[in-house]
């Protein structure tokens, strides 16, 4: 009788579930700047080997989630004033050319989701909870590019978003805020008088305010 074989780890799953967790918290501001992680860490809590481990985290270095020291040491990066300046100058120009790309398809449904969507930024500001602030802040983002139908932009904004997670983590910290976003309204209030020019001025306001205010 042949031997049953023993069915390989499936390594590209398992990679993609890694890389895809570790993706969000860090977007999300749920890892702070600076920590380190290791593949076996990574591989011990996602019960995985290191092959996904490692080839998770050579994404997220890619994406520059994460940095990787010459000795290999990766942590969460810790952002210089230059880097937050050239990450809020990309989100000056991405995002306001996805909402005014959104706004002909800007119906009242998708408003009404926004407005939604900010109730959860104001309970998450009263609750002084930051990751579910970060987390409900992007989503009221990202509902509003995805009308833009335009996925190159939008994943291009991912990635900055992704890179100031951790940061917008200290960001929050820093800020003590204890009222949701004034520009959230206005966004809303020129999506519904369809005025553009207020709309992208809303968004880059709302977009750069916070992190120039850290990298001041």
């Amino acid at each position: 009788m042949l031997p049953v074989a023993r069915s390989p780890e499936p390594t590209s799953a398992s990679h993609d579930v890694l890389y895809r967790t570790l993706r969000t918290r860090i977007m999300h501001g749920e890892i702070a700047p600076a920590t380190a992680l290791t593949l076996r860490g990574l591989g011990k809590e996602f019960g995985v080997s290191m092959t996904p481990a490692r080839e998770a985290v050579r994404r997220l270095v890619a994406e520059g989630a994460l940095t990787m020291s010459q000795s290999g040491r990766v942590t969460t990066p810790e952002l210089t004033n230059e880097r937050l300046e050239e990450l809020a100058a990309l989100r000056a120009l991405l995002e306001p050319e996805l909402a005014s790309r959104a706004l002909p398809r800007a119906h009242m449904a998708l408003i009404e989701r926004l407005e939604a969507i900010n109730m959860n930024v104001a309970e998450a500001v009263a609750k002084q909870d930051a990751v579910t602030y970060i987390k409900a802040n992007l989503d009221f983002h990202r509902t509003l590019y995805l009308r833009a139908q335009a996925p190159a932009i939008l994943a291009m904004t991912e990635t900055v978003w992704l890179q100031l997670g951790p940061t917008m983590r200290a960001l929050y910290g820093r800020l003590r805020r204890t009222e949701p976003p004034r520009d959230h309204k206005i966004i809303i209030a020129a999506l519904k008088a369809g005025d553009e020019p207020s709309l992208r001025l809303a968004i880059r306001s709302d977009a750069t305010q916070g992190l120039r205010l850290l990298a001041g």
